[in-house]
Parts: structure tokens; C-alpha cells; sequence
């Protein structure tokens, strides 16, 4: 699970119908709450650790489910909390969109034949989006564990074997 994949993801294939399914993931993080807890809405489960061992870079697994015809397709999603995700996100949108209209300023000053400077700061931006990457990637393997304790006890609830 270790990769450069900022949010892994998997789609696992099981038989049966989905709320059995459900109500049966349910029951085993039920008797897992002193580790895990979960948030269920029709559809859809998450899977989080427990608030006692919860950091900032601890992850959740955002569980889909869809009725086919006799089986059902669960697609699953590790990321942190969303909290985490918005600020990286948007600190993403904010460097392209400085990027964009400070390099529009300095090409327009260029083209007139004023001093554009200022296009320094692309490079500077470009460092500041690899900082935030290379955090997000730290991060990732701070919260590593708590991940593969997330699959596994999926694995676990599912008795089988899933690849991210």
C-alpha cells in the first residue's frame, strides 16, 4: 500500500446481497470499537480509527457498495480525514492559481519590455507544490500503519483477500 498514490483506492467483487453484507461489516467493526469506529449511511461505510488513537495523518477507508445482479461491488477509497484532504486541495488550487496569474503579469511586462522579475515566482511555486507532495507523501507513511490495520480488518470482515 505504500506507493505514490496520494488516496489508493480498490474495487473488490463478493457475493451475496448488500445490506448483508452491510450489517455484516457493521457487526465486526462493532466488535472492534475499543480500535475502530464507522459512520454508515445507506451505500456507503467509513471506516475510521479509533478517536484515542487518531493523529492528523491518520487515515480512513471510505467504503461504496453496488447491487448487481447476484453480487455486489465494493469499491473502497484510503484517504485522510477530509479536514486534511480540503487543506491540501486548496493549497493545490491556491499555487495554480497564483502560478497562473503572476506568470500572465510577468509575460504581459515581458512582451512590453518591463522588467518581469517576477517570473521568479513560478520556480518558487513549482518548489512550494513539491514541498506540499512530498509532505503529503510523508504523511501517507506516518499513517501507514493504521492503514494496513484499516485493510486487514477489512480483509478480515470480508474473509478474503483484496489488492490495492
Amino acid at each position: 500500500m505504500s506507493s505514490f498514490k496520494i488516496r489508493p483506492r480498490f474495487r473488490h467483487i463478493v457475493q451475496g446481497k448488500k445490506e448483508e453484507l452491510e450489517k455484516r461489516l457493521l457487526r465486526g467493526i462493532e466488535e472492534k470499537t475499543d480500535t475502530f469506529i464507522s459512520n454508515y449511511l445507506p451505500g456507503h461505510l467509513y471506516i475510521k480509527i479509533h478517536p484515542n488513537e487518531q493523529h492528523f495523518w491518520s487515515p480512513q477507508l471510505h467504503l461504496t457498495f453496488e447491487q448487481e445482479e447476484d453480487h455486489v461491488i465494493i469499491r473502497g477509497l484510503y484517504g485522510p480525514n477530509p479536514t486534511v484532504w480540503a487543506i491540501f486541495f486548496f493549497s493545490y488550487v491556491a499555487l495554480g492559481l497564483f502560478t497562473l496569474f503572476l506568470g500572465m503579469w510577468g509575460l504581459t511586462k515581458w512582451s512590453l519590455g518591463l522588467d518581469s522579475s517576477i517570473l521568479w515566482s513560478i520556480p518558487v511555486f513549482a518548489v512550494l507544490a513539491l514541498i506540499l507532495y512530498f509532505s503529503a507523501q510523508a504523511g501517507q507513511k506516518l499513517g501507514a500503519q493504521q492503514m494496513f490495520d484499516i485493510h486487514h480488518l477489512y480483509e478480515d470482515l470480508i474473509e478474503d483477500k483484496v489488492a490495492i
